[in-house]
């Protein structure tokens, strides 16, 4: 099969999208198809460029992490794109990448399929401070709504959020496809040398967040976290991984809650040389945000044997059971910070949640069974429209009574 995939974001741009065509793109390769991407250019090539085609951007005043594709540059290249044969268009994203994923597919006969990465609701009024927040969630669930029905087929990270889409509406065709784990997730690292490196003490409880440092994750609940479990543990560690708009604010909450010896801020780290290193050398890996439409990252520290305590909200309740390898926690500082106390307090208990973890990654969250279940909905897809295709050409039957008059 040739599936042309279509995105806003990719690397060197850094977010979960990113991951996820990443993933996707390696195991659908493996398997012996060929994927295209079109994404942005943003100046910096990415380790392996010959599937790409990346388009001249425009950078975003009030984004400057992102770049705006330039619809005409795409369009131009119609000639080239037609003669790839496609046999399917995949958006990962609503805005420019959408609106050209329609086009190229009515061009190209194909299906268009899209991925609902971002629960938009609960993101907009953070970016579009200016817009009152009601009318922000509202204005998501109307372009929602209309952008998914506009496109042949929806995929959704997780079934939480495939039954917001259908509350706001949504009635295409659709499945729940999550992103899976890598084999190098899974692959052994040196915790130790990680907190050497970053000096932290071998017995130190070092609690991690990896992720966009953005408004959306909750991360200045973890901050809130910490303060409260400095009283009983008063050497704590809280370790931020990531890079994002919310890291100056962060940076000043943790200063107003005197937490300058209780928090490190280590930027982004390779995925393929440190992040693994950094799972392991976390005793807890702590996530609070309720906006996520699966939450990777969690499957990536159990992948590593580290224990979870979340908030299970949207899409992390799709991923998270109680007792397999984590800890499901309330919205609230007190009780979260106790299901972590007592994990700190027991290695033990933390040990054998942490085995959990990594067998229940193992037995469901591998990339290449969700990449198999992806090319499986490509082919129903396909399949579909040839069925259109062949009622529109074939004229229906006259009935016994025309055939009589006749």
């Amino acid at each position: 099969m040739k599936i042309l995939f279509i995105s806003d974001v990719y690397f060197p741009r850094i977010n979960g999208v990113s991951t996820s065509i990443r993933t996707f793109v390696e195991q659908m390769q493996n398997l012996g198809h060929e994927v295209h991407l079109i994404a942005p250019d943003y100046g910096i090539s990415t380790q392996d460029e010959s599937w790409i085609k990346r388009i001249p951007a425009r950078s975003i005043y009030f984004d400057p992490e992102d770049k705006l594709m330039k619809y005409g540059e795409v369009v131009n290249r119609l000639p080239e794109l037609r003669l790839e044969n496609y046999d399917i268009v995949h958006v990962h994203t609503p805005f420019v990448a959408h609106y050209l994923g329609l086009k190229l597919a009515r061009e190209l006969n194909v299906p268009c399929v899209e991925t609902y990465h971002t629960f938009f609701e609960d993101y907009l009024h953070h970016y579009l401070p200016w817009i009152p927040k009601m009318m922000a969630r509202g204005m998501a669930r109307m372009i929602s709504k209309r952008q998914c029905n506009a496109v042949d087929a929806i995929v959704a990270p997780s079934q939480p959020m495939l039954d917001v889409l259908r509350s706001y509406g949504v009635k295409v065709l659709s499945d729940v496809i999550p992103t899976g784990l890598q084999a190098h997730s899974f692959k052994e690292a040196d915790g130790k040398a990680f907190r050497a490196k970053y000096g932290i003490a071998l017995d130190r409880p070092m609690l991690l967040y990896v992720g966009r440092v953005a408004v959306e994750k909750n991360i200045n609940f973890l901050l809130d976290l910490t303060k409260v479990l400095i009283e009983q543990r008063p050497d704590v560690l809280l370790v931020v991984t990531g890079e994002g708009p919310a890291a100056t604010s962060l940076h000043q909450l943790a200063k107003t809650l005197r937490l300058e010896n209780n928090i490190k801020f280590i930027g982004s780290l390779d995925r393929h040389k440190e992040l693994n290193a950094c799972y392991q050398a976390a005793d807890v890996f702590v996530f609070a945000s309720k906006s996520e439409t699966q939450g990777l990252v969690l499957l990536e520290a159990m992948a590593q044997g580290t224990p979870v305590v979340a908030i299970a909200e949207l899409g992390t309740a799709s991923i998270l059971i109680e007792g397999q390898g984590a800890l499901i926690a309330p919205d609230d500082t007190a009780q979260f910070s106790e299901k972590v106390y007592q994990l700190l307090l027991n290695p033990e208990e933390r040990f054998e949640l942490g085995r959990r973890a990594k067998a229940y990654v193992l037995a469901q969250w591998t990339a290449k069974l969700q990449a198999e279940r992806m090319l499986k909905f490509y082919s129903q897809l396909k399949n579909n429209q040839l069925i259109v295709q062949q009622e529109v050409q074939v004229p229906k039957a006259k009935s016994t009574r025309q055939q009589l008059s006749v």
